[in-house]
């Protein structure tokens, strides 16, 4: 982590892989766009942890592009219009797909190649500071790493919520195993495509 000028922790860690992640995503047409298979993902990803948000999330050097997303139906993230994921996710088709680097954790899980569990956000300095918490509500958060077969970290699949969740080794399990399974189906179409 470093600090900017005037002492504070910067929140968003440096990730010294965002280039090699770039090409890697180039390589497998992932990133550009959204896909049904994915927000298919991400639906049965929210059935099965019991939340209202989830995504699965791609990240290059600047943005997050959510090429999987579920939300609830009619539901828009946060109150404000200016910014956050409130400005992110609302877009001209309704649902945006793309949010800035700096909020959110699965910068964090990304950088640190393993899952993430945060059961109430606000317990952690490091990440109640975080855009999402104010400007969206974000309370709790769990996420996982996506690692290709090659060692890169390509995104990450994550559930949220507006209120504090209880996840338990459960839930980190539940995750992770989720994750490799979106691995196996990722790998298995870049075989049909090689």
């Amino acid at each position: 982590m470093t600090y900017d000028p005037t002492g504070h922790l910067l929140l968003t860690p440096i990730d010294k892989d965002a280039p090699a992640r770039v090409r890697r995503l180039r390589e497998l047409g992932l990133g550009e766009r959204s896909e049904p298979a994915f927000d298919e993902f991400a639906h049965r990803l929210a059935d099965v942890t019991g939340v209202p948000f989830s995504m699965v999330n791609f990240i290059d050097e600047n943005r997050q592009f959510f090429a999987g997303l579920h939300t609830p139906e009619g539901t828009h993230w946060g109150t404000h219009s200016g910014g956050g994921l409130g400005a992110a996710v609302a877009g001209a088709a309704g649902v945006g797909r793309f949010m800035a680097r700096d909020h959110g954790y699965c910068p964090h899980v990304v950088v640190r190649r393993k899952a993430l569990v945060l059961e109430d956000v606000c317990d952690y300095p490091r990440f109640a500071g975080n855009p999402v918490v104010d400007e969206i509500g974000i309370r709790s958060y769990m996420g996982a790493p996506l690692m290709d077969r090659t060692g890169v970290a390509l995104g990450t699949i994550c559930v949220v919520d507006t209120d504090v969740r209880p996840w338990g080794r459960a839930g980190l399990e539940t995750i992770k195993a989720m994750a490799a399974e979106l691995m196996e189906q990722i790998d298995r179409r870049e075989g049909g495509m090689l």
